[in-house]
């Protein structure tokens, strides 16, 4: 939390899972670098997770959004910054940047995936299909991630807004790849810095 009491107010919803662990270092210097241009901004955790004391099991998809506009809404945030999967839960009644957005469907795959190649390793075998009737009927753990069978019932369906008005932001425009690419958390100041200032830009227009 970056916040001096400034007039620009920027409320950050993070990449989710493991997503988040590999996309942390880049939000938090993200949020430095626009504190030193004047605007103030709040990374939260979703609801379950990091220092969250709820329980993740618990949760779900609507419990999140409305979590993410009740902190909207204490911090005096009039802007949102998704990250990934974060951008499938930006209040509509933002001012709202997607940062490579990425779809429910697609997030659910991967983290199957890996619990797939975890389980073979240890000598189990384990399919896509099945996992997610598991999933769907009494809840999974994914990747370490206790998840209700509400959460995934909604969650597999979730895509990113395609509002006219959502301010775009691609890999492109960022240069280099996809930090949540990486099978380690990692930084890049080169796109930390590039991020910063499209965010700066907009907010101060």
């Amino acid at each position: 939390m970056c916040d001096a009491g400034a007039d620009k107010r920027l409320l950050i919803v993070p990449a989710l899972f493991d997503e988040a662990n590999r996309m942390r270092r880049l939000s938090v210097e993200v949020m430095r670098r626009l504190e030193r241009a004047g605007i103030d901004s709040f990374l939260v955790d979703m609801p379950g997770t990091n220092e969250s004391l709820q329980r993740l099991e618990t949760q779900g998809c609507e419990d999140w959004r409305d979590a993410i506009g009740a902190a909207a809404r204490h911090f005096g945030t009039a802007h949102v910054l998704g990250i990934r999967g974060g951008c499938l839960f930006t209040p509509t009644d933002l001012t709202r940047w997607h940062y490579a957005p990425a779809k429910g469907p697609a997030i659910l795959r991967q983290m199957i995936r890996a619990r797939i190649l975890a389980s073979r390793e240890a000598g189990t075998e384990e399919t896509s299909d099945g996992l997610m009737k598991i999933g769907q009927a009494e809840g999974i753990e994914l990747v370490g991630y206790g998840l209700g069978a509400d959460f995934i019932e909604a969650f597999q369906s979730l895509k990113p807004a395609a509002d006219a008005a959502i301010h775009q932001i691609g890999q492109d425009t960022i240069g280099g790849s996809g930090l949540w690419l990486r099978a380690e958390p990692g930084e890049s100041r080169e796109q930390a810095d590039a991020l910063a200032a499209v965010l700066a830009i907009g907010l101060q227009a």
